[in-house]
Parts: C-alpha cells; sequence; structure tokens
C-alpha cells in the first residue's frame, strides 16, 4: 500500500552535518625580545588556521611587521576604540573574543603575566583575556629573564592563570637576549605551533 508523501510543514526535514571550517587562532604578543619570532609564529599557524594578531605597544618595539604574512590583521591598542562612536557600536576586545576558538600568548613578558593574574585589563590584550570565554582554550609561552623567571611572584602568577585554566608551554634554558645563561627563553615557535595545532587536533572540529 502506498502512503502519501508529507507536505509543507509534515516533510521531515533532513540535518545536513556542517562542513568543519579552520579553526580561529588569536595571536598575541607582549613586550619581550622574543616577539622577534612572532612572525615566524603567525606564518606557522596560518598555513592551517584562520588567524588574527594582537599585539601591546611595548612588543612593537621588537616585531618586523614586514615578516608578517601579508593577510594577517595586526591589532594594536590605538585600534582598541577607533571604530567605537555610540552604544550599540562593536568594541574590538569583545570581538576578538568572539570570534576566536583559541588564544595562544606568544611571548608572554613577566609584565603581561602579572596583569592578567591580577585581573588587571590596560591595553587591548589584557582585555580580551579579562573577556575571555575560559570554556575555550588559551595557551601561554613565557619569556624573560632567568631571575625574573625564578621570582616567588612568577610561581604565584602562574598558580593563579591554572586555576583560570590557562595553558603553559614552558620556557627553556638557553643563552639569553641579556646576556645571562638559564631558563626564561620562549618556546620555539615551531614548539608552540606544534603543541597548540596536536590540542586542536585532538577536538572536534569547529563549524559554523
Amino acid at each position: 500500500m502506498a502512503y502519501p508523501e508529507p507536505q509543507g510543514a509534515d516533510r521531515e526535514m533532513v540535518k545536513v552535518n556542517p562542513t568543519p571550517r579552520k579553526p580561529r587562532v588569536l595571536l598575541a604578543a607582549s613586550g619581550s625580545v622574543a616577539a622577534i619570532k612572532f612572525g615566524n609564529l603567525c606564518h606557522c599557524f596560518s598555513e592551517w588556521a584562520e588567524v588574527k594578531a594582537v599585539a601591546t605597544k611595548a612588543s612593537l618595539h621588537f616585531i618586523d611587521r614586514a615578516s608578517l604574512p601579508k593577510d594577517l590583521k595586526l591589532y594594536t591598542d590605538e585600534e582598541e576604540w577607533s571604530s567605537w562612536g555610540k552604544i550599540g557600536d562593536s568594541v574590538l576586545h569583545i570581538e576578538l573574543r568572539r570570534w576566536a576558538d583559541i588564544m595562544v600568548i606568544a611571548p608572554l613578558s613577566a609584565n603581561t603575566l602579572g596583569k592578567i593574574a591580577g585581573g588587571l585589563c590596560d591595553n587591548l590584550l589584557t582585555c580580551v583575556v579579562r573577556a575571555w570565554d575560559y570554556s575555550k582554550p588559551m595557551f601561554v609561552a613565557p619569556a624573560m629573564n632567568t631571575f625574573m623567571w625564578s621570582n616567588p611572584f612568577t610561581e604565584k602568577h602562574l598558580m593563579t592563570i591554572d586555576e583560570l585554566g590557562i595553558s603553559l608551554i614552558p620556557p627553556v634554558s638557553k643563552r639569553l637576549a641579556c646576556g645571562d645563561y638559564g631558563n626564561g627563553a620562549m618556546a620555539e615557535p615551531s614548539l608552540i605551533h606544534s603543541t597548540v595545532r596536536l590540542f586542536l587536533e585532538s577536538r572536534p572540529q569547529p563549524s559554523d
């Protein structure tokens, strides 16, 4: 016996699984000499992810803009409120937090680590962190002098951000830019990249 095909609202909707999109990675640099490697880091991620970048005023002293991917948008403190004119306009640090699937701060300076641990938000980078949705991952790769790294405040600050759910990519021991030898150098961009990529690939792929 044949049954009539459902019509109109009675027709069952066929659900189609959305095609996974590229991960959206927000890269950020704070004021450390290791920021000279930020261009390399951006290129690593741009090969397989959608990337936007944030740089503090201090980090711009070390970042060579010519080394960045040509299609990369680099946001600075000056742009935080430049597009805002009235209530209802978008707020940059909120829009970046909404857009990103993950945030990676590399290098993370001692100063910015202290700000994040203390809840301060006095620039674009720290405003994004303060507004971050911690159901989404965040990685940090510290870079600082050996004695700054071994300072008791650093341990306290690392414990605080660990409680927030922020993942640490530890520094390494080497000859530092200041001439000292010891722990505190930022992990190489290739290690930061591989750590984050393996983490993302172990999770369900994002889709719109």
